[in-house]
């Protein structure tokens, strides 16, 4: 039998009722060996995040003051889910020691791991399962970059001979011994390395979703579920602003081919989204697997007669920006056109001097500035074998009078890529998802 590794997220945890549920979901299967927690996160719309309350406790104690107002929600918390539990699990030792940690200037790092650490102290002791500190697994390099080698080194090691463990998520160790964390929702990518490191074959990642969804709920009602997607076409989508698993989380799985499946804790029954390597032959349905975007980026635009004959053009745009230390996102391109797609909180006051540094390295003829786009990418491995798919979609925004300001098209063919109006981007959502799930199903 092969292994699975088990990752629930902050509303998985949140209670002793799902906590509940995650004791059962593990128990209903037996390669279920490997548990990754998260923080609780919030039980209903006026909580807050354990998390976000360690944050605050070690912002309070670097201000100098008290951290109780913060620390003693933590506490409560806690101490509630133990008692709902009906543990007998005392954690007053634990908690005094955070708190005094904390008040005393112990790190950032280590106030927000705190969160996962006490989960999973709670959790192990519900599930009856060992609990293995994840600063014995993963190490970062002074930089607070993931050292991978070593930690798969680690965790092949350490956990070779467990039956089966309670890690929590989210953090490791410095060359210090310090905890070092991820960034926020960094649980996924320590689910995600365990997995790698034990040779899982599945890495279930359980949240408050029925799997990955073909578009943001906020944008267009009761979207469909992603029954399939491939590692790529997540990586597309991740970047482009879907978050139900961390966009980090997808390497180490896809590296070593172990697929993951997103469920839903609440609805444990439902099929959710099963991410695996891409097929060698795609099927030529035409369906697309998922729509996402996100708006606030400016577009460089360039314009130079024969700039496809001037050798190392590209090079010096793009050293201008290099000096900067500012990375682009998109270059579309024509024979003599070059356009330089940037997020624009990075470019914020730094348009001038850009300008001016590509005026004296390039002498283009024309340069034109267009910010407040929005970038909404339609993805699908199957869909560039359909004939009309791209005229399909100009097609649809053209009937919904949305301007198209871009369009970028990847070697891949994976995905389209629009640029519009930031104030058309919801608009440009809806009308691509009408044409090709809404208009499909009916």
């Amino acid at each position: 039998m092969g292994i699975r590794v088990c990752k629930f997220g902050g509303s998985s945890v949140a209670d002793a009722n799902q906590l509940r549920k995650v004791r059962a979901i593990v128990a209903a299967r037996e390669d279920r060996r490997f548990v990754v927690p998260s923080a609780p996160g919030r039980r209903n719309r006026e909580d807050v995040k354990i998390t976000d309350l360690l944050y605050s406790s070690h912002e309070a104690a670097e201000r100098g003051d008290s951290i109780a107002p913060f620390f003693d929600l933590i506490s409560e918390r806690f101490r509630k889910i133990v008692a709902d539990l009906g543990l007998d699990f005392d954690l007053d030792a634990q908690l005094a020691e955070i708190h005094d940690r904390i008040q005393g200037l112990a790190g950032a790092d280590y106030a927000a791991s705190r969160g996962e650490f006490l989960s999973g102290l709670v959790l192990a002791r519900f599930l009856d399962r060992p609990l293995i500190d994840p600063t014995e697994l993963i190490r970062f390099d002074d930089k607070g970059r993931l050292l991978a080698d070593e930690t798969q080194k680690l965790i092949s090691a350490r956990l070779a001979d467990e039956p089966c463990a309670v890690i929590p998520g989210f953090y490791g160790a410095g060359s210090d011994g310090e905890v070092v964390t991820f960034s926020r929702g960094g649980s996924d990518i320590t689910g995600a390395i365990v997995a790698s490191g034990v040779g899982a074959e599945v890495y279930e990642n359980w949240t408050d979703v029925s799997g990955l969804l073909m578009a943001d709920p906020r944008i267009v009602a009761n979207p469909q579920t992603i029954e399939q997607i491939t590692y790529r076409e997540l990586r597309e989508l991740a970047y482009m602003g879907a978050t139900v698993l961390h966009d980090e989380a997808i390497f180490p799985v896809r590296a070593a081919g172990i697929h993951v499946h997103v469920r839903n804790t609440n609805d444990p029954e439902a099929p959710g989204t099963e991410i695996r390597r891409g097929q060698q032959n795609p099927m030529r349905t035409g369906r697309i697997t998922g729509i996402a975007g996100r708006k606030d980026f400016t577009i460089i635009a360039l314009e130079k007669t024969l700039m496809n004959t001037e050798i190392g053009f590209g090079r010096r745009v793009l050293g201008v920006f290099e000096r900067h230390g500012i990375s682009w996102e998109h270059i579309p391109s024509g024979i003599d056109t070059l356009s330089i797609v940037l997020k624009s909180d990075v470019v914020e006051g730094r348009i001038d001097a850009l300008v001016r540094e590509i005026e004296s390295d390039c002498a283009p003829d024309a340069i034109e500035i267009n910010s407040g786009i929005a970038l909404v990418a339609t993805v699908g491995r199957g869909m560039s074998h359909v004939p009309g798919t791209a005229a399909q979609l100009f097609g649809a925004l053209a009937a919904a009078g949305i301007n198209i300001r871009m369009i970028d098209q990847g070697s891949s063919e994976l995905n389209i890529i629009v640029g519009v109006e930031n104030e058309d981007f919801e608009r440009t959502v809806r009308a691509i998802y009408d044409e090709f799930v809404t208009s499909e199903v009916d």
